[in-house]
């Protein structure tokens, strides 16, 4: 018999694992906005968990950024400044640079097809003029352009990225771009992964969180605690 060197049987995905997923779902469309507080008797309750592994997701989330912990008080969604704001965005810039450059070295054409295919949700989104169905395809579309890179370090890292510029989408919905005009902007990402112009692609991914960022940045601050 082969020796296996010690190595444990794969396991299924942990029970924290889901409970982490889904409250950063729930934060992520503002379910909880930014600055409420999550009690761990409420949670355990809609979740229908026990107290060990929602503490041990609750910890998950405390260390990518998305909650924090105030002593003697609990549990809050983070509240993103502008400056927060701006380093998501230079974070993202840099991960997905990183990630089409990795894309222009390998199979473009596969590549395209697939960010074409969640081009087709946004379009689609777009003509009604959904706006939690744009915004969610408009990530969708990121997300697999990062997937797409062929690297799980690049794809962790902007997981939680996304998370958090869904936060500042939720929460400043009318600084969102037209419909059309991001719909086109997409397109040009398609199109340039298709060319294999590697110039051109990344300045318009540059552009592309330029343009986000002066949006959500300049944006004037909401009066109360939004919800999508």
């Amino acid at each position: 018999m082969a020796e296996t060197g010690g190595l444990e049987p794969i396991s299924r995905e942990s029970t924290a694992s889901i409970i982490a997923r889904r409250i950063r779902t729930a934060i992520m469309h503002g379910t909880f906005p930014p600055g409420s507080q999550l009690g761990e008797l409420d949670l355990a309750a809609q979740l229908g968990v026990s107290r060990g592994p929602l503490r041990e997701a609750m910890q998950r989330l405390v260390q990518e950024g998305l909650v924090r912990s105030e002593r003697n008080r609990g549990l809050f969604v983070t509240a993103l400044e502008p400056e927060d704001v701006r380093d998501v965005y230079l974070a993202r810039a840099a991960v997905e640079r990183a990630a089409v450059c990795r894309i222009l070295g390998g199979d473009r054409e596969a590549a395209a097809r697939r960010l074409s295919a969640v081009h087709r949700e946004m379009l689609a989104a777009a003509r009604p003029h959904s706006h939690t169905a744009l915004s969610d395809a408009d990530l969708r579309f990121h997300e697999v352009l990062v997937e797409v890179s062929g690297s799980p370090r690049l794809r962790r890292m902007h997981q939680t990225l996304l998370v958090e510029s869904r936060m500042c989408m939720a929460a400043l919905q009318g600084t969102y771009a037209e419909p059309e005009d991001l719909v086109a902007e997409h397109a040009a990402l398609v199109d340039g992964v298709r060319e294999g112009d590697r110039r051109r692609l990344l300045r318009l991914v540059e552009a592309h969180m330029d343009d986000a960022l002066r949006r959500l940045v300049q944006a004037p601050a909401p009066a109360s605690a939004p919800a999508p």
